[in-house]
């Protein structure tokens, strides 16, 4: 039984494969609380047809097409290179302009370029977004929390994780105000998050490699034991995800 198990870990480590950020394979196997807020109506309340937007870290564009915004006015940023060819391919030929980057610190485009910036779940530096947007422009961003997870963390890493506490809403709020900008929103939010199957705990390491530094299942194999006792008393290993949101208005 153990061994059939280690196989079919294997199987789920070779099987991965995150382009764009779609994870519908795991649906029903990591089931997290909805967040009480909504990201897209917050943007949809926000952009005029009018706006020129920037979305940054795109993934494959998948939550940015929900937006319907007209494409010629629409550009958006991408680092991780199977995403960037992903959305030459897909986002380009509409008319979105595609931006590869390589450091937050120095983006590609001119100064006071933007109507409104959007940001779900990228990286960014406060200085840039304040010089590419105009004046009055918004800066919208949704985030991975500095405690999210932490729970699966300690027990994938062997060790409590260390917390970025310039990684949070308070911090990014206070960066804002300083530099000129209105909060008009922020939120914060933790959630419970369960994992009923140990590949699904797999999915995750390998799609976000910098929680979970030299993943592989040989290296981890006995700290996914301890994850599949756990789901085998309980039903699910138990973890809580850490969000927060921020909508900000540069002065005019």
């Amino acid at each position: 039984m153990e061994r059939q198990l280690i196989e079919k870990w294997l199987k789920e480590e070779d099987r991965f494969n995150l382009i764009g950020w779609d994870f519908s394979c795991v649906a029903g196997r990591w089931v997290t609380e909805n967040i009480p807020w909504n990201y897209g109506k917050i943007i949809k309340s926000t952009l005029k047809d009018t706006d020129i937007l920037l979305d940054m870290g795109t993934g494959g564009g998948e939550f940015l097409l929900t937006l319907m915004h007209p494409y010629e006015k629409t550009y958006v940023t991408e680092a991780y290179l199977p995403n960037v060819e992903l959305c030459k391919n897909k986002l380009a030929p509409l008319g979105i302009v595609v931006a590869q980057t390589f450091d937050d610190n120095k983006l590609p485009f001119d100064n006071e370029y933007f109507d409104i910036i959007i940001n779900r779940h990228e990286s960014f530096e406060l200085s840039e977004v304040s010089r590419t947007l105009k004046p009055g422009g918004y800066f919208i961003t949704q985030q991975v929390g500095a405690d999210n997870l932490f729970e699966l963390r300690t027990t994938l890493n062997g060790e409590e994780p260390l917390q970025d506490f310039k990684h949070g809403v308070k911090s990014y709020a206070d960066g804002l105000s300083q530099l000129g900008f209105q909060i008009i929103m922020e939120n914060e939010i933790k959630l419970p998050s369960k994992f009923f199957d140990v590949g699904a705990v797999i999915f995750y390491a390998k799609a976000c490699e910098w929680e979970v530094p030299n993943f592989s299942v040989e290296t981890h194999l006995d700290k996914l034991w301890e994850i599949q006792q756990e789901i085998n008393r309980k039903g699910y290993f138990q973890g809580t995800e850490n969000r927060f949101l921020l909508v900000a208005r540069k002065a005019a």
